[in-house]
């Protein structure tokens, strides 16, 4: 089953577990969603969406505590006979002892943050879309430019292994080499990561496997980055048509999420490090409201109507 397991949860949040004879390993969260089970613990389980991990704060916890021994173990027997993947409690806040022995008992861990609840809410949720996101593996070289994540495309031997390593050599930094895995976070914002076994390493044709951590530092890896941009490298083509203007965007489509795309033709002697270098600026310069094309556009159509009012 896909999923995310509770023991992972623990150590990525840093949490603390009261029954540790309960197995984590095998529990599994399979949505990124949760949940803070006050109408539950006051009796309502209409509508109880038992897959999704239960936040106990301080609101829940005052509640329980008003509650009698009688009480207490009738409603926590309800609600750990759902398969709740894990109980957490916020504010280093500690369950009574009813409530440790009945979800021990139905196998559901119960876990500890000393983090406030909205706070460990919004990380954990944070964490749990990225890991449960959509995802897929595409062939390519992502690579973190001024800020803009540039993925690298083109056919195996074009170059883009060579581009990466120079535009590393020139202060930017590796995300993923030969294969992309893509997450969709949500509908404006895919985020590239590489996968575990090849993270950091750059393949050259005729030197081989380096690896970029450790032959230029820390500073030119980074574990992930949104992607922005695409650039499909193809060969040089007399008869084809390339854009010199840009007035009007490319896309391309990954995960059902559009990005930006420029075809470039490779030549000997051409940059490609500036030339990916230039296009990222660019990029940025257009998301920041600026548009080189349409400004020339722009000044040219102004050059034709002064003439035209020159004329008459």
């Amino acid at each position: 089953m896909n999923g995310v397991s509770v023991k992972k949860i623990v150590e990525k949040m840093n949490l603390k577990v009261l029954n540790p004879e309960v197995d984590i390993k095998t529990r599994k969260v399979t949505i990124a969603d949760v949940n803070r089970p006050a109408l539950q613990l006051s009796g309502y389980f209409d509508y109880f969406d038992e897959k999704r991990i239960e936040i106990i704060g301080m609101v829940e916890y005052t509640y329980m505590q008003k509650l009698s021994n009688e009480e207490k173990v009738s409603l926590y027997r309800k609600f750990f006979s759902y398969h709740i993947p894990c109980v957490i409690f916020s504010r280093n806040l500690e369950p009574d002892a009813d409530l440790m022995r009945i979800a021990t008992e139905s196998n559901t861990p119960v876990l500890s943050t000393d983090y406030g609840t909205s706070a460990f809410m919004a990380e954990l949720i944070y964490y749990l879309g990225e890991e449960l996101a959509p995802c897929i593996s595409i062939h390519g070289v992502l690579v973190d430019v001024y800020g803009e994540g540039l993925l690298l495309m083109g056919e195996s031997g074009i170059g883009k292994s060579e581009a990466a390593l120079e535009l590393i050599r020139r202060g930017h930094r590796l995300v993923s080499d030969d294969v992309v895995e893509i997450r969709k976070i949500n509908k404006h914002t895919l985020v590239g990561t590489a996968p575990d076994i090849t993270r950091y390493f750059i393949e050259l044709r005729g030197v081989g496997i380096i690896d970029v951590k450790t032959l230029f530092g820390v500073e030119c890896v980074k574990e992930k980055q949104n992607i922005d941009l695409v650039i499909k490298l193809e060969d040089w083509k007399r008869d084809n048509e390339y854009d010199r203007l840009g007035l009007e965007e490319e896309y391309t489509e990954f995960l059902g999420n559009k990005v930006v795309c420029h075809s470039l033709p490779i030549r000997p002697g051409r940059n490609l490090a500036v030339i990916c270098e230039s296009a990222a600026v660019n990029h940025r310069q257009k998301k920041m409201g600026y548009n080189a094309a349409q400004e020339l556009y722009r000044r040219v159509q102004e050059n034709l109507k002064k003439t035209d009012d020159d004329e008459e």
